[in-house]
């Protein structure tokens, strides 16, 4: 008698691999550079990324490059603010956006591969002064939803 069994299957089916290359253990973080004329959002970009790299990957930061698997190097390549909505009488500001945008490379030291390659990331978040929040606030926010959309790409493809 033949039985076969069914369930899922290495091809279209569930796993239970991690999603982060499992040839690196450790990460190297460089200080974000900033090319814009907003100094101190990428001591925030930079701080948050760590913390979420600790956090939601299996990857541990090293200070060293002469100890680690690979290195993260980054810019900030623009901080733009734009108002979302003005206040009709005296058209100021009610609502306003702030947008990071980073260009980020991440290569594995062991081998040689760029499994980032100037890839260019975007964030954006909103603040509004009448909640008393101001561009701190905001690009504090993007800074964390950037952090949050880096370490999303350091996922393997499907």
């Amino acid at each position: 008698m033949l039985t076969t069994l069914g369930g899922c299957t290495a091809v279209g089916g569930y796993s239970n691999e991690t999603l982060f290359p499992d040839d690196i253990h450790s990460v190297r973080l460089e200080m974000f550079d900033n090319r814009s004329f907003r100094r101190g959002v990428e001591y925030e970009l930079s701080d948050a990324l760590a913390k979420r790299i600790e956090a939601h990957t299996p990857y541990k930061i090293v200070s060293s490059r002469d100890r680690t698997d690979s290195v993260i190097t980054g810019q900030l390549v623009s901080i733009s603010e734009s108002a979302l909505t003005l206040e009709r009488e005296l058209a100021e500001p009610l609502e306003s956006e702030v947008v990071l945008t980073a260009v980020v490379t991440w290569k594995n030291l062991n081998t040689g591969h760029l499994m980032m390659n100037n890839k260019r990331i975007t964030a954006a978040a909103s603040y509004s002064e009448f909640q008393n929040q101001n561009f701190s606030y905001a690009a504090a926010l993007a800074a964390n939803k950037l952090a949050q959309r880096i370490v999303e790409h350091m996922e393997n493809d499907w």
